[in-house]
Parts: structure tokens; C-alpha cells; sequence
């Protein structure tokens, strides 16, 4: 039996083949001997003798020194293992050997060091809780790094997958279930002074910035000549004394900007008080009437400081579009805002108006075709606003289509005042589809009452023709359109059509507007001040002089908006419906999805809302195509904006919107509740 055992251990390999040499050399020598005994015979014979001693010597050593070698080799193998053993155990990276359920089977003295006692079953997720089964590998060749924390300590964790199978083909030392052939290793590396040395290089950083007074010349103007130099004096102390206290620099580059650098360290102190220099300057008063504000921007970027100056100018020119009094931070990950409460100061020049007329004027003569969009669910102050760009185009003889997908119950007064009008063109209104068709690279497309790609009417169209046109009175937002020739933006003004109706007065003298185009553009204005009620500037009672000088008329566009029995009724539902919230804020369900615009019902009634006392903002939902669009509303203790933007959307201060892409109504309320209390737990609203 033992014999039996014993032919059972076999040598393979390069070992096998060293053995055999011997043999393969006896073959050799008889065949020479048998060559020598051929050419002479004492020769062969003393040959013979010598190669039948050497074959005597090759079996001695083959049958009974094999024994020997053999175990001579398990030694050696065995002292070779427990060398193995001891490196591993005694290996400086900390290193462990678990079930695929988690538990800890082997474990070396530096995993053991870690842990800080012997531990015996236990299961490493109960140690280490960022260890656990859902993020163990699920293929041999995979590899899981992630980073952990253990008493105080940082951890750079490799997890992998370790078959043991074939491991030992006589045994094996534990047997696991079926398919379950494998271990994780788990490799801990301490980085915890790495890091730390990561975090002070980081916090170390340059973060350049540009602080704007957006209002400069109107508070100069607004006080006595002899007290400006001292506001100015005054503003310069407080940015001073505000960037000095976070270990920064200021330079003043002009009269009204300068510019900052601080280290990150002192940007997080910058960002932890929200900015507060926004409300310290807001707070001088020597006899202004109006407050100074600034627009704050800065630029983030962990490749070069010139990247992130650049950072910085992008970030001031979105919170100077975005209407001043806030500071915007722009990073290579995103954009973040702050500040914006208060809505930026109307200016009285037209200066701006006037060049940006002058340039759509040079585009549009360029160009033969031109396509004009608003945003989806075409409003009317979209549509009036259109209009006004056909005219413009008109009066330069360039041919011009509406793009508008959807006529709204609302909005069809004013759309079939143009449909069937003999003079207008069939082709005036077109669809998504049509004008895709249509467009072509050297097409024009000029968009209203929207900034963002995906709210326009078609998207497509922004990435057909490479003359692009934004005209818009909503604040900028970081998604804004990116190809545009041209951009005209001013959160200030009431509506879209005011500020068509000024750039109207400047791409020819004496323009004629026909009295329904006209009247459309009061229409959009009306619309949206909610009859100059909100949002009324001196430059919107201008643009509808000058309106109402073309032939605007007032009783065509106010017969034409009013309500029928049917859409009047579901507004007091809304309206009866409505719970306030904190004391302060309205939010009501449009549940009635079964007339017709209830989206534009949504809207009226978060106006009407507002009549209510001590009502801040009113928010309405309304259910609409498989997909949930809140309006949001408010006089000028709350700015509805930043609450939209929380959800995705955006708008104006008193005026906002949102969608959800649900038709979860009472989650969405819970959402907007959400939301509002954090903001007003953060004081940020």
C-alpha cells in the first residue's frame, strides 16, 4: 500500500526531464560503444565495462536515491512556504482574506495593527461599515478601490476577487459551497497624512475673482456731488476690509471693478457667510437714494490660475445677466449662486437698446430667410414679441416664419388674428418639423422670451444655422444658449415685448407698425406686468406710449384675453383650494386637467393669490401632458427665482416656473415645501 502511495508522487517538469538526463546518456554511451567494439574489439570491451558500471550506478541512484531527492524537495518546499507565510504575515501593507459574505477568515499582523485587537468570526462591514457585500467585485478580474475611515484614520481600500480553485490538487485545507470558489482580498493603505498634505496644498490655492458695482452711475448720480467721492471711499473700505479679513488682495482696476484673489481656505470662509459683503455695501447710506449693489464672481480651476481668471469673467457676466446683486461661483464641475434678492435697478438710457439694434439690423441684412421661436407653450408675450421681430424683418424685406408647435386656448384670440389675415403669409406660423425642414446654415434663427435651448420651441434649429439671436428678459441661467451672434439680455425689463418694442424705434426711423402688430405687443406687455401692476419700469410705460402712438388698441387686446364661464370657474377652485405653508406661502393644486390651457389657469390663479394679506409667494402645480409645471409668484418679499431654480427651473424674481417630470402631485407639493424650508432655515430666502 505504502508502495502504491509513494508511485502516486510524481516529479513533472524541467525536474522531471533533469532526472531522465542520466538515461538518455547511457543510450548514448551504448551506441558508441557498439560503434568502438565495431572498429576494435579490446577497446569495446573496456568501453562495455565502463558503460555497464555507469548504468549500475544510474538505477542505484534512480530506485533508491529518488526517495531522497523527493524529500529533500518537500523540505524544501515546505521551509520555501513558511517563508511565503511569514513575509506575508509580517508584510507592511495591511492585508486580509474574507468570505464573499464579509467575514474575516486571515488577516496579517498590519490589518491586525489597524483593528487594534484579535478579532475571530467577525465580519469586516462591523469594523469597517463602508466594507460591505454590495460593493465587493463581482468578477475575478475586477478591482474596487474606494476610500475608508477608521478611528479617526484615512484608508485607500483594494478589494479583489481570488479564486481557490486548483490552489492544491491533493486536498485542499477548507472546502467551500459549490460556486463559491473564491475569496476577497482587501488591501488597506494608510493615507491619511497624504491627505492631509492634499488639503493644505488645496487650501492653498489662488482663487481669482471680479467684484462689479452694477449700478455705479446711478448712485453717483442719486447724492450730492460733494458726498460721491466719499461713497465711492466708503464702498472701497468695505471690499477692502471684507477680503483683508479673509487674508486676500484687492486691486481696483476701474472705478467701478476690481479684482480679487484669495486662497481657497479664505473662499470657504466666503462661501460659509454667503457672501455677506453683498448686504454690507447695500447698507451704506449717506444720502443715496439708491443702494449700491455688487456682482461678485469667481473662477475655480485646480489646473492654472489663468484658467481660473477666465472662470472668473464667465461667472461676472452671468451675475450681471442675471441682474446683479449676487455672486456667482464657477467651477469646473458647476455653477453655484448667491445672493440675487433683490431686483436689479431699472436703467433709464437706451444706449444698450440703440447698439443692440444696430447689430440685429447688420445680421438680418445679411440674410435672406429668418426664424423666429419663443419658448414651449408659446405665451403671448412670446408671441407678440415674434411679431415684433417679423416686422423689424419685414421693413428690411427679409421673409420671415414663426415657429410655434402648440396654440394654447389663451393664446388662439391673438394666433387667429394672423392664420387667416390676407395680409400676412400662409407660411407665418410654422411647426417644429416644417421649419427644420426649411432651415439651412445660412438661415437666421432669433429667439424670445427664453435663453435656455431646451425650452425653446426647437432645439434643432440652434444647431442647424450658425447665426443665433437671443432677445430675453428672464435672468441668464448657467444651461443659456452658447452659439448666439448676439445676445440681448436685461432681467430689468417687464417683458420680452418691451424690449422689442424699443429696438423697434432704432432699425429704421419712423417704422411703421401695423395697428394688430401693434396691439400685439401691448398685449405681451399687459400680459406680463399683469396690467403694470408688477415688475413696471419707466422705459415699459414708454415702450407703451410708443405702442399705443403705432395704434395699439387697448380695448381689441382687452377683449380679446378675457376669461370664459368655464376657465374663470376652475380659477376659484384653484384659488379655494390653496393651503398656506409657514404663514407665508400659497401652494394650491390645478387638479382640472380637462380645459384647456391649464397651465395659463395655473399662472392667473398664483396671481390672484397674492391678493391674499400676508401672503409672500404662491406657488400653483398643475398636471399638463404627463408632466407636473409649478407657477410661482410673489410681490417683493420673496424671490421666487431661487426657490425655481432649486427644482430646475427659473424665471424672474416675482415671476418663476418649474416642471417635474411626473405626474406625482402631492410629491411634488412635498418637494416645493422641500424646498422652501430649507431655503428659509438657511435664510436665504
Amino acid at each position: 500500500m505504502k508502495k502504491k502511495q509513494e508511485e502516486q508522487v510524481r516529479l513533472k517538469g524541467q525536474l522531471k526531464l533533469y532526472m531522465q538526463l542520466p538515461m538518455v546518456m547511457a543510450i548514448l554511451l551504448i551506441a558508441v560503444n557498439v560503434w568502438i567494439f565495431s572498429i576494435d574489439r579490446r577497446a569495446g570491451m573496456v568501453m562495455f565495462i565502463f558503460v555497464i558500471v555507469y548504468i549500475g550506478m544510474i538505477i542505484f541512484l534512480y530506485l533508491y536515491g529518488r526517495a531522497g531527492i523527493v524529500k529533500d524537495l518537500v523540505e524544501f518546499a515546505a521551509q520555501y512556504g513558511i517563508v511565503q507565510n511569514t513575509l506575508l504575515k509580517e508584510l507592511a501593507l495591511p492585508y486580509a482574506i474574507l468570505l464573499e459574505n464579509g467575514k474575516i477568515v486571515w488577516l496579517n499582523e498590519q490589518f491586525e495593527e489597524i483593528l487594534g485587537k484579535r478579532i475571530g468570526d467577525v465580519y469586516v462591514s462591523k469594523l469597517i461599515p463602508e466594507l460591505n457585500t454590495s460593493i465587493f467585485p463581482k468578477e475575478e478580474n475586477d478591482i474596487v478601490e474606494m476610500d475608508v475611515y477608521y478611528e479617526e484614520k484615512e484608508y485607500k481600500a483594494e478589494l479583489r476577487k481570488v479564486s481557490v480553485e486548483g490552489f492544491n490538487e491533493m486536498g485542499r485545507l477548507m472546502e467551500l459551497p459549490g460556486d463559491r470558489e473564491y475569496f476577497i482580498a482587501v488591501y488597506l493603505q494608510d493615507v491619511t497624512e497624504l491627505n492631509q498634505y492634499i488639503r493644505a496644498s488645496e487650501e492653498q490655492r489662488l482663487v481669482a475673482g471680479l467684484i462689479y458695482i452694477d449700478n455705479y452711475d446711478e448712485v453717483i448720480n442719486s447724492v450730492e456731488e460733494v458726498r460721491q467721492s466719499l461713497l465711492i471711499a466708503l464702498v472701497d473700505r468695505k471690499i477692502n476690509q471684507y477680503i483683508s479679513k479673509v487674508n486676500g488682495i484687492v486691486r481696483k482696476m476701474e472705478n467701478d471693478k476690481y479684482f480679487i484673489a484669495v486662497q481657497k481656505i479664505g473662499f470657504k470662509e466666503m462661501e460659509n457667510d454667503k457672501f455677506s459683503l453683498l448686504e454690507d455695501v447695500k447698507s451704506i447710506n449717506i444720502g443715496n437714494s439708491i443702494p449700491a449693489t455688487l456682482s461678485i464672481g469667481l473662477g475655480l480651476s485646480a489646473d492654472a490660475y489663468s484658467q481660473s481668471y477666465n472662470y472668473a469673467r464667465v461667472a461676472i457676466d452671468l451675475a450681471l445677466a442675471r441682474g446683479g446683486d449676487q455672486a456667482v461661483i464657477k467651477a469646473c464641475n458647476g455653477i453655484t449662486y448667491y445672493g440675487g434678492k433683490r431686483e436689479q435697478t431699472a436703467k433709464n438710457t437706451r444706449v444698450k437698446a440703440r447698439v443692440k439694434a444696430e447689430a440685429l439690423r447688420e445680421f438680418m441684412t445679411v440674410k435672406d430667410e429668418i426664424f423666429v421661436m419663443g419658448h414651449k407653450l408659446t405665451d403671448v408675450d412670446a408671441l407678440g414679441a415674434a411679431i415684433g421681430v417679423y416686422r423689424a424683418a419685414r421693413t428690411l424685406e427679409k421673409k420671415v416664419h414663426i415657429v410655434i408647435n402648440e396654440v394654447s386656448a389663451s393664446l388662439r384670440p391673438l394666433y387667429s388674428s394672423y392664420e387667416n389675415n390676407p395680409d400676412y403669409p400662409e407660411d407665418l406660423f410654422l411647426t417644429s418639423s416644417e421649419a427644420l425642414e426649411m432651415a439651412s446654415e445660412t438661415s437666421m434663427v432669433i429667439v424670445v422670451d427664453t435663453n435656455r435651448p431646451m425650452m425653446t420651441e426647437c432645439e434643432g434649429l440652434l444647431k442647424i444655422s450658425k447665426t443665433v439671436v437671443v432677445l430675453d428678459h428672464h435672468r441668464q441661467s448657467a444651461d443659456n444658449i452658447e452659439n448666439a451672434v448676439l445676445s440681448y439680455i436685461e432681467p430689468y425689463a417687464s417683458s420680452a415685448c418691451e424690449m422689442i418694442a424699443e429696438v423697434l424705434q432704432y432699425i429704421v426711423d419712423d417704422i411703421k407698425i401695423p395697428k394688430l402688430e401693434a396691439s400685439s405687443l401691448y398685449a405681451g406687455i399687459m400680459i406680463d406686468t399683469n396690467n403694470f401692476a408688477y415688475r413696471t419700469g419707466v422705459r415699459t410705460f414708454e415702450a407703451a406710449a410708443f405702442l399705443r402712438r403705432c395704434g395699439a388698441d387697448i380695448t381689441l387686446v382687452k377683449k380679446m384675453f378675457r376669461d370664459d364661464m368655464e376657465s374663470y370657474q376652475v380659477k376659484a377652485a384653484i384659488i379655494s383650494s390653496a393651503e398656506v405653508f409657514c404663514e407665508k406661502y400659497a401652494i394650491a393644486k390645478n387638479l382640472c386637467s380637462n380645459v384647456e390651457s391649464p397651465t395659463i389657469l395655473g399662472a392667473q390663479a398664483a396671481n390672484e393669490l397674492l391678493e391674499i394679506n400676508e401672503i409672500k409667494a404662491s406657488f400653483v402645480l398643475t398636471i399638463y401632458n404627463g408632466r407636473i409645471y409649478v407657477s410661482a409668484r410673489s410681490i417683493d418679499e420673496a424671490n421666487v427665482q431661487v426657490i425655481m431654480e432649486k427644482l430646475g427651473g427659473g424665471g424672474h424674481i416675482n415671476a418663476a416656473g418649474a416642471q417635474f417630470d411626473h405626474t406625482d402631485i402631492d410629491r411634488a407639493v412635498a418637494e416645493v415645501k422641500r424646498v422652501i424650508r430649507t431655503m428659509l432655515e438657511k435664510g436665504d430666502i
